[in-house]
């Protein structure tokens, strides 16, 4: 008995023992692997897709000047910007590129992947970066200012400036072939081709200034403004638009290794060898942000506001109509002062609602309503100042609003019209000449029953209970009757 316990107290001691060399193991190990782990150095990786708007501003702003708030040890040796967009606001832009030039840390932007592309706004982002680099298969240019955000609403002028190129490139002999150059050039511009050219001219001159800052291509970033040319990414390569081609994030950051580029005057080596990426994902804010300044979002928020308060309006109640309809009008607004709004539009929807109801309370045979459609489709029309892209309206959103707006006033007009040809279903009309029941004989004042409804009544004969009278008139909340066999007319006694 005494050796079995002790052979088992030695295999529980061998047990502990074991356990103990296990844990001791382990703990030698972890600080090793905790070592390799903090040696590595973060580069935040900051990714997007879609119209450069409020939102992604705010990101990458606060990213980029985020990182460069950190003291010197804790920088990041790098920021990456990974992107697809087919362009955006001016306003956002200029917010970005001025975080990206004031950084004292390198930022390296990649259009990726495959098949992305860096129209417009990420054109110019795409300049004004430390380092460019696009995937293959990707593309960059057209980035002439196509109403960027602008309070007015030029036109493109792009055609119009090619033509004064051609113009201004022709031999002296063709120019005095063209008995009509002069007088067209002593001619003034109008106020609209003024400003235009007011835009283009300060779009040239903002991309040539990034080119010549960071040593790129300044010819073709003109070409890309004036007229709208693209490059896919071997050509931007090949004619020093870009510095790499990279398929993504990882493979540009082996790429960047030992890189050597000129910040504040001075040469930086990159050194990414123990780097890794880190995604610096958009906030809870900016994502919030982006999707209230979706053009699609905000104007549907804006009519649920104002149908909802108009409801409640008109039919008070608990009060869940006009909660949500304030809210959503509140948020649609906040989302309209980021956003380039053209307030003429905002003032035709109202104007178009506002017509619409009226043509559902002063019946106008259909012309507040007609007026009302017309005028709210063209308001959503015009209600973002941009052309095309990710900062417009749905064409079919629109059309859907329209329709279910135009519903709505021919049903309210039907309605109306079906009232209109109705017989009476109360009033003096359905009550005079309608049969009551007596409830109980009377000689000058009693009850009688009519259509369910218990009435005063008076007669100037007697009557019997049960008896059918015939109703003659009404005085206030009494009945005028008389007894059938009496009614004018009749044939008895």
């Amino acid at each position: 008995m005494q050796s079995s316990n002790r052979r088992a107290l030695s295999l529980i001691t061998l047990i502990l023992l074991t356990l103990l060399s296990l844990g001791q193991a382990l703990s030698e190990t972890e600080p090793a692997d905790t070592a390799t782990q903090v040696s590595r150095q973060p580069v935040p990786l900051l990714q997007f897709n879609g119209a450069i708007g409020p939102a992604i501003g705010e990101y990458l702003s606060e990213e980029i000047v985020n990182a460069n708030l950190l003291p010197s040890a804790e920088r990041p040796p790098l920021i990456m910007i990974a992107f697809d967009t087919p362009g955006g606001l001016v306003s956002s832009l200029r917010s970005i590129n001025q975080a990206i030039l004031a950084s004292n840390v390198p930022i390296a932007c990649l259009v990726a992947p495959s098949g992305a592309r860096a129209m417009s706004a990420g054109t110019y982002m795409l300049y004004a970066c430390h380092i460019a680099a696009m995937a293959p298969a990707t593309t960059l240019g057209a980035a002439t200012p196509v109403q960027m955000g602008m309070p007015t609403s030029p036109q493109d002028s792009g055609p119009k400036e090619r033509d004064s190129q051609e113009k201004a490139t022709q031999t002296p002999d063709a120019k005095e072939n063209d008995p009509g150059d002069s007088k067209p050039e002593s001619k003034p511009k109008d106020n609209k081709d003024a400003m235009a050219q007011k835009i283009l001219n300060d779009a040239i001159a903002y991309i040539r200034s990034l080119a010549k800052l960071r040593g790129r291509n300044i010819e073709f970033a003109e070409r890309a403004v004036i007229d709208a040319a693209t490059l896919t990414s071997d050509e931007a390569l090949e004619q020093n638009v870009i510095d790499f081609i990279a398929a993504d994030p990882d493979e540009l950051l082996v790429k960047l290794d030992g890189y050597r580029l000129e910040m504040d005057g001075e040469t930086k080596q990159l050194s990414l060898a123990k780097a890794n990426l880190v995604e610096h994902h958009q906030s809870w804010r900016n994502r919030v942000i982006a999707t209230i300044t979706d053009p699609n979002i905000a104007y549907i928020l804006m009519l649920i506001g104002i149908y909802g308060l108009l409801l409640e309006f008109y039919s008070p109640g608990i009060g869940v109509a006009g909660v949500i309809g304030g809210i959503s009008l509140l948020v649609a607004l906040y989302a309209f002062q980021l956003l380039p709004v053209n307030y003429a539009g905002l003032g035709l929807i109202l104007l178009g609602i506002a017509l619409i109801i009226a043509e559902a309370m002063v019946p106008s045979f259909g012309i507040l309503g007609l007026g009302g459609i017309v005028a709210f489709a063209l308001g959503s029309l015009f209600l973002i100042d941009a052309e095309g892209g990710d900062l417009s309206i749905s064409l079919p959103l629109i059309a859907a609003v329209t329709v279910t707006a135009s519903g709505f006033s021919l049903w309210v007009l039907s309605s109306l019209w079906k009232a209109r040809k109705a017989a009476n279903v109360s009033g003096d009309d359905l009550l005079i000449g309608a049969s009551a029941q007596v409830v109980k004989g009377f000689d000058k004042y009693g009850l009688v029953t009519l259509g369910g409804e218990c009435w005063q009544a008076r007669s100037d004969t007697q009557t019997r209970t049960g008896e059918t009278v015939l109703v003659v008139g009404r005085d206030k909340l009494t009945l005028l009757v008389t007894r059938e066999a009496t009614r004018p007319g009749s044939d008895n006694p």
